[in-house]
């Protein structure tokens, strides 16, 4: 996702009341990276989940994304959502935990030659056990099993605290920062105003 967009001002910019602000860092890789291979937990198990129900699928978008603000699949309507879960170029895939699902991946192959890493992440329980690993190794392994030539991903500054070194070592490299301002969930009422507490709740 490279952009041509007019500079910001330097200095501070003022949010309306209202919005929340975020600095997004967009990273990328243009080859399958080497990379040592560390053994998982025997009970971790990467499955393809087809079709999922857009209902189904916001549960666990929301386990795993609450806490770091993510927000676009829930302000999505269900035929628009249902669309992008039913698009063959859309590959999404759950991490089962003894059954139990614990981590969320979804691929993007709809711009020819390129992979986006749209969601990765895991429930707050799964965090630091090896699951992110072992979720990461499977990304890329989807991702470069296609005919790509650049795999991407963004982050922002709401992400945990260790998700920007966590990419890099995973063998993507940072080429642009953007500035995102959007509503905040908490005050429109998809998420609660418990969620993100990081994240500072500036309004009624």
């Amino acid at each position: 996702m490279k952009t041509e967009n007019p500079p910001l001002p330097s200095g501070y910019s003022a949010v309306p009341p209202g919005k929340i602000a975020t600095v997004v860092t967009c990273l990328e890789m243009h080859g399958r990276p080497r990379r040592k291979t560390s053994p998982a937990p025997d009970t971790l198990v990467l499955e393809h989940w087809q079709s999922p129900a857009p209902d189904e699928y916001r549960a666990l978008f929301r386990a795993v994304g609450e806490n770091w603000m993510w927000v676009s699949r829930l302000v999505m309507g269900d035929d628009e959502l249902a669309a992008v879960l039913n698009d063959p170029q859309v590959e999404i895939y759950v991490l089962l935990d003894g059954g139990r699902r614990i981590g969320l991946l979804e691929l993007d192959f709809r711009e020819e030659g390129e992979c986006e890493l749209v969601y990765f992440g895991l429930v707050s329980g799964a965090i630091g056990k090896g699951a992110g690993r072992f979720l990461m190794n499977w990304a890329i392994e989807k991702a470069w099993a296609h005919p790509i030539r650049r795999f991407w991903v963004h982050t922002c500054h709401f992400d945990h605290p260790a998700a920007m070194q966590f990419y890099q070592r995973s063998g993507f490299t940072p080429y642009a920062l953007m500035v995102e301002v959007l509503d905040d969930p908490r005050l429109t009422g998809q998420m609660p105003r418990t969620a993100s507490p990081h994240v500072p709740l500036i309004g009624p």
